[in-house]
Formats: C-alpha cells, structure tokens, sequence
C-alpha cells in the first residue's frame, strides 16, 4: 500500500465522488465539503476551485475560514480518504477542530491509511516550520484516539461538545519540532 496525500483535482472526479458517497451525505472530517452534499462534477470542480482558493497564500477567505491545504487521501488514482491542515486556529478551531482533520471512507477503515496520511500530514507541517500542531476527536472515536496518541498526540484536556447530545471533545498537541516523521 502506498498512500499519498493528492492536491484535489477533476482528474480523480469518479473517484472522489465513490468516496465521498461512501459517506451517505453525512459530515466527513477534513473533506471540506457540507454535509449532505451531492458528489456530483459540478460538485467536485467547485470544491477544487475552492481548495486551491484556500490554499493561495494571502487570498481573502470568506469571514471566520482560514487558510487550509485540503487534500485527498489517495493509494494510486483511488481516493481513500481525506485530510485538512488548517494553517491558523481561529476560535472554534482552538477549541473544536484543531490544525488537522482526516477522514478515511467506510470500506477502507483500519487498514492504517489514516496512521500514514497522518505521518505526511505531519512532515509537511514541519517542512513549514510548524512546532506543534492540535487535533480534535469526540470522545467516543477509538479509532481516532489511538491514531493521534500513536503519532506522538499528548492530551491536553476533554471538553464539552459544540452541540448538546453530541460525545465530548478531546484535544490534543502533537509536538513535531524534534521528530523525524519517517516511515513507519
């Protein structure tokens, strides 16, 4: 398995749409994309139009968004999944999203995909001169904890949700100034 993190792009569209249905219209952490959307071209071209908009250093962000490198998991031209990296915390970010967010589609979960994505993820913040970074995961989401405190995440604290009836939210720091982030 060689897993790659994928500036989006039309080229993937078939796949990225496989992938996102996968999540039958719910949220999908780090995709960028609304809940409920349709996957279909017009979909994926406004996302990569909006992605790269993101992405461009200095570009005028609609109100309470920061500058994000969105990409798409991917293993050859599959899509496999989803990771964000926030460049700046706002508000809510500080509290409820972090720098990074990920997501990998139903049918591939614990294959370890995330466990790499989260690896590159976090070499290329490093690469920018990132010390440390945050992640966020509900309380409940075993998968999540395990994928975060096996890459170096120390828990910082576990906080109320931003909704009532939603699981508490952990947060975490990854301190990435003095690791190698090589293969694992």
């Amino acid at each position: 398995m060689t897993i790659a993190l994928s500036r989006p792009t039309t080229d993937l569209f078939e796949s990225w749409a496989s992938a996102v249905a996968e999540f039958e219209g719910g949220h999908v952490d780090g995709a960028g994309i609304e809940k409920g959307l349709v996957p279909d071209r017009a979909a994926c071209e406004a996302f990569v139009e909006m992605a790269a908009l993101f992405a461009t250093p200095g570009a005028a962000l609609p109100e309470g968004r920061v500058p994000c490198d969105h990409f798409w998991i991917t293993e050859g031209d599959e899509v496999v999944g989803f990771i964000a990296f926030r460049r700046e915390l706002n508000e809510w970010l500080r509290r409820f999203g972090g720098h990074i967010g990920y997501s990998v589609i139903p049918s591939r979960r614990r294959e370890g995909i995330v466990r790499e994505a989260l690896r590159l993820m976090l070499r290329l913040a490093k690469a920018e001169g990132y010390e440390r970074v945050m992640l966020t995961c509900d309380d409940d989401n075993v998968g999540s904890i395990r994928t975060i405190e096996g890459a170096g995440g120390e828990l910082e604290d576990v906080i109320d949700a931003p909704e009532p009836g939603q699981p508490r939210v952990r947060r975490y720091w990854i301190d990435i100034s003095g690791t190698s982030l090589t293969a694992s």
